[in-house]
């Protein structure tokens, strides 16, 4: 087993909320219950659910993303010169679309030396032994979704203009993580799994997105974005096809991105899904370089409750083997299981059912 993140057995990051989290949500939106009451049930839940982490034998804790409605519009909204706006539709999962909700850009973007997700990290950091890990979305991502018309200041010409601005305001975030004492940063990334599906890119170009060497110009701000990490901070990244009420929205193999993603970008590690067929098959990973890199398998789906018989799981990972070491091989649910506070469609007991089957399995695997 590792001893240094990701770990052989991992998790993406999110979690189903408690029953609590949902009633003073809910309460605190009605009005009954004042931010400091909410802030106090959040704190108890998410206590409780580092220590839930730990006797499940993970070797990482994170908050679940308790504190969040959404996996990447709470961190975009508190970034300077970026507002979340209501529009006039949702994103479209596959038979279901989410809130009408999306990223505007008002001002020159920036990363707020005060952004409330520097207390959320520490607020982890103070209660566990083992590595607190936090999970925010990749700049890529804030690229990808905007609408046509979403860059609504003078401060920018073209959409594109943004991304120098948008480099160093995650290199400002990066910095900021580690001065709070992070080692363990994931960048969640849905824009590399919709390069890799033709109807996800006619999407882009409708919305004014221009999709041509896209995954090199990805890569690029990536690389500026990581340009100064610390040697001792790992920081990988979650490649996502959607998670919405365990439904999805695109499929298609990592074959068209792997090379810019796998021996391009300077991640250390990549949380790849693999639990259906829409991601294609192994071959890809041939593509990762040799050494450090590590590939984290999303064998375990987190979309349903039904646990993976671990003969097959094992021989899955026995399967990528032979595109990549063994070495370079870890294993997690392929997604979070709840990339907004509604959640996927399955219990608390399956959820951690899961998270212990990825233990037991991993302990097997890398004795």
């Amino acid at each position: 087993m590792s001893v240094d993140p990701p770990y052989r057995a991992d998790v993406v990051g999110s979690f189903l909320r408690t029953p609590a989290i949902k009633k003073a949500r809910t309460d605190h939106e009605a009005g009954r219950l004042d931010d400091e009451g909410l802030r106090r049930v959040e704190d108890a839940e998410i206590a409780a659910l580092i220590a839930k982490q730990r006797a499940a034998g993970l070797q990482l804790a994170t908050d679940g993303e308790f504190r969040r409605s959404w996996w990447h519009f709470d961190f975009f909204g508190m970034l300077d010169g970026v507002d979340i706006v209501t529009l006039d539709h949702g994103i479209q999962f596959a038979g279901v679309e989410t809130q009408p909700r999306g990223v505007q850009v008002s001002g020159r973007i920036g990363f707020p030396g005060d952004h409330p997700m520097l207390e959320h990290f520490r607020f982890v950091r103070d209660r566990t032994t083992v590595t607190p890990k936090i999970s925010i979305p990749a700049p890529t991502v804030l690229h990808f979704r905007l609408e046509q018309d979403a860059v609504v200041t003078g401060e920018y010409g073209e959409r594109d203009d943004i991304l120098e601005d948008l480099a160093a305001a995650y290199r400002d975030a990066v910095a900021a993580f580690y001065d709070a004492g992070c080692r363990y940063l994931q960048l969640d990334d849905t824009a590399w799994a919709y390069l890799c599906s033709q109807e996800e890119l006619g999407k882009a170009e409708a919305r004014g997105i221009r999709t041509e060497d896209i995954a090199e110009r990805y890569a690029g701000l990536l690389s500026a974005a990581l340009r100064d990490k610390p040697e001792d901070l790992t920081v990988t990244t979650h490649v996502c096809r959607g998670n919405f009420r365990s439904t999805w929205i695109s499929s298609g193999g990592y074959e068209p991105v792997a090379e810019q993603l796998l021996a391009e970008t300077p991640y250390d590690g990549y949380f790849l899904e693999y639990d259906t067929e829409r991601a294609g098959g192994f071959e890809p990973l041939r593509l990762l370089p040799e050494g450090d890199k590590t590939v984290v398998l999303g064998l375990i789906t987190s979309k349903s409750g039904d646990l993976e018989d671990p003969a097959d799981v094992k021989r899955r990972i026995d399967e990528a083997s032979g595109f990549v070491a063994l070495d370079q091989l870890a294993l997690s649910p392929q997604c979070g299981f709840a990339s907004t506070e509604e959640g996927n469609v399955l219990t608390e007991e399956a959820q951690w059912a899961k998270v212990r089957s990825v233990v037991e399995i991993a302990a097997d695997v890398w004795r």
